[in-house]
C-alpha cells in the first residue's frame, strides 16, 4: 500500500469520526462546558501516551512555543464551546454547514494581518458563501428541530469558525513543531481554562454518560488527531482539502438519521452553496479560464 492510499484511508477515517461527534455531544446530556472539559481530560491522556511513545516529551520546550501553543489552545477550546452550543440551538446540520465558513475567516485574517492579496475569484467564492448564509438564516427549523434559538446558534457556529481560524493562524507560527505535541499542549490548556467552570462537584453517575465523554476525548480528539496528522504528512494539499468535506456530509447524515432533522429546500441550497464555496477556496478552483496570449 502506497503512502497516498494509506493517507487517504487515514484522512477518510478521521473525517468520518469527526462527523459523528455531534451525536455523542448531544446524547451525553451534559452541559457543553462539562463536555469540553472532559474532552480535554481524556484527549490529553491519550495524546500524552502517544507523545511519550514517540519520544516527543524528551526535548526542552521553549517559552515561545508554549505561549503560542497555549494561545492556540485557548482559541480551540472557545471554538469547541461555541460549536457544541450551536448544535443544541440550530441543529448539528446547520451548525456544521455554517462552521465550514472557516476558509473565509482565514482569507480575512490573511488580508488584514499579512497583506495577502484578495483576488476576484476569492471574493466570488465569499459572495457565494454569504448567499448560502442568507438562505440558511432565513430558513426556519423543521418540526423535529431541537433548537431553542436558531439565529443564536448560527452566530455561535460563525464564532466557532472565527476562533478556528485564530488557532490556525497561531499554529502556522509553530511550523516544525510535532503536531501531536501542539495538540497535547492545547487540550492541557483547555483543562486549566475550564476546571474552574466545570461541574466537578456532581459528576455523572451512570456508565453510559462516562462512555460518551470518553469516546469524545479518546476517539474524537486523540485518535482523530493522530489519524488526521498522519494523513497530512502523506497527502498532497488538494487531496487533503477534498477529503475534508467528508466531515460535513457525515454530520448532516448523522443529524438526519439520529434526530430526523431534515433541511428545508432553502437551507439545503444554502448549505450546498457554503460547502461548494469552501471547496473552491480550499482547492483553488478558478471560475474563469486564463486568457490565451
Amino acid at each position: 500500500m502506497t503512502d497516498i492510499h494509506r493517507g487517504t484511508i487515514e484522512m477518510t477515517a478521521a473525517m468520518v469520526i469527526l462527523g459523528t461527534i455531534g451525536w455523542f455531544v448531544v446524547m451525553s446530556g451534559q452541559p457543553v462546558m462539562d463536555v469540553v472539559f472532559w474532552r480535554c481530560v481524556f484527549g490529553a491522556a491519550t495524546l500524552f501516551v502517544v507523545c511519550a511513545a514517540l519520544g516527543l516529551l524528551r526535548g526542552l520546550l521553549s517559552w515561545r512555543l508554549l505561549a503560542l501553543a497555549a494561545l492556540g489552545g485557548a482559541a480551540i477550546v472557545i471554538n469547541w464551546l461555541l460549536l457544541f452550543s450551536a448544535y443544541t440551538h440550530a441543529s448539528i446540520s446547520i451548525a456544521t454547514a455554517v462552521y465550514n465558513t472557516q476558509p473565509f475567516m482565514l482569507v480575512g485574517f490573511g488580508a488584514l494581518f499579512f497583506s495577502e492579496r484578495v483576488t476576484v475569484t476569492k471574493l466570488t467564492w465569499l459572495a457565494l458563501a454569504f448567499a448560502g448564509m442568507l438562505l440558511i438564516v432565513q430558513g426556519k427549523p423543521d418540526a423535529g428541530s431541537v433548537g431553542t434559538d436558531y439565529f443564536g446558534g448560527i452566530l455561535m457556529a460563525l464564532g466557532a469558525a472565527f476562533f478556528w481560524a485564530v488557532a490556525a493562524i497561531v499554529t502556522k507560527k509553530l511550523a516544525g513543531t510535532p503536531p501531536h505535541l501542539i495538540a497535547l499542549i492545547q487540550v492541557s490548556v483547555g483543562i486549566v481554562m475550564l476546571a474552574p467552570f466545570a461541574n466537578l462537584s456532581e459528576l455523572p453517575g451512570d456508565p453510559r454518560t462516562w462512555a460518551m465523554l470518553a469516546v469524545v476525548g479518546v476517539v474524537h480528539t486523540g485518535l482523530m488527531y493522530i489519524l488526521m496528522y498522519g494523513a497530512i504528512q502523506k497527502l498532497p494539499t488538494h487531496l487533503q482539502g477534498s477529503l475534508s468535506f467528508i466531515y460535513p456530509v457525515v454530520a448532516i447524515l448523522v443529524d438526519f438519521l439520529a434526530f430526523g432533522h431534515r433541511l428545508q429546500p432553502a437551507q439545503l441550497v444554502g448549505a450546498a452553496a457554503i460547502l461548494l464555496a469552501a471547496a473552491g477556496m480550499n482547492l483553488g478552483w478558478s471560475l474563469w479560464r486564463p486568457k490565451m496570449a
